[in-house]
């Protein structure tokens, strides 16, 4: 949070007229902390209350509203596409990045999952370039059968490196976003990042026509995007039953 005060405090010295906070929370927390005279408006993985975004979903009150997508919750439906894809697949690792405060979410969402589906979970931490490098080494030596990419703004980021690294280990990658599916992971599963910043722009153009984020109840993304990378699944000797193909909104081939 602290290297993003400076671009807050300019943007408030600048007198905006909305400031969108996105990629977690960080960004709309220091803005909270800054102004409470500009409107912001934040995207969310998680709970907004939970996160400190707002009191309430319906009244946020306050300056502060925005557009929630609970990817935290994503870590249990992970789970249940792996034991659809994997049926045979006894170590399920999950890659978290530790600086993001959402990770506790995500992981509890997939322990869930696993005890569901009598399977074991690994997690491995890694929030830098060489962190994700010794993770998947550690996934190799441990035998992980596949390996599930926590919903982050790091990860996408590192969708190239990412992919590389699991073609190499031959171990199948399930995420949370199409960027590392179309980079050559596996599938995804997740909210369309699309669709949530359409409606944060919704929002912000109703602020700029002189409406307030006390009077705009936190919006819900609802629409996701399930895509499958065939050529990595063929690369994998990964057959992807009809009842999931039928389901992808995407298929990379």
């Amino acid at each position: 949070m602290d290297q993003l005060r400076p671009l807050a405090e300019d943007l408030i010295a600048r007198n905006v007229a909305v400031i969108a906070a996105v990629g977690g929370n960080n960004a709309a927390l220091t803005a909270k902390t800054l102004t409470s005279a500009i409107p912001i408006l934040f995207t969310s993985g998680v709970d907004p209350i939970k996160a400190g975004h707002v009191a309430s979903l319906n009244r946020p009150e306050g300056n502060v509203t925005g557009v929630s997508w609970f990817s935290g919750e994503l870590g249990n439906k992970h789970i249940e596409l792996l034991n659809e894809l994997l049926p045979q697949a006894a170590l399920i690792a999950l890659m978290v990045n530790p600086n993001n405060p959402e990770a506790g979410f995500y992981e509890k969402s997939a322990q869930d999952g696993v005890r569901a589906f009598g399977r074991r979970l690994l997690v491995v931490k890694a929030g830098t370039r060489g962190e994700i490098d010794a993770a998947f080494a550690m996934l190799a030596a441990e035998r992980a059968n596949a390996v599930i990419i926590a919903a982050d703004p790091f990860f996408p980021a590192r969708a190239r490196q990412l992919a590389v690294l699991a073609a190499r280990r031959g171990i199948p990658m399930i995420a949370a976003v199409r960027e590392i599916t179309a980079a050559g992971g596996l599938i995804s599963y997740g909210n369309s990042v699309t669709d949530a910043y359409r409606r944060l722009g919704v929002y912000a153009g109703r602020i700029l026509k002189g409406a307030k984020p006390s009077d705009m109840p936190v919006d819900r993304a609802i629409k996701f995007e399930l895509v499958i990378n065939l050529g990595t699944a063929k690369a994998l000797d990964i057959e992807i039953p009809p009842s999931v193909l039928a389901r992808a909104d995407e298929v990379i081939e």
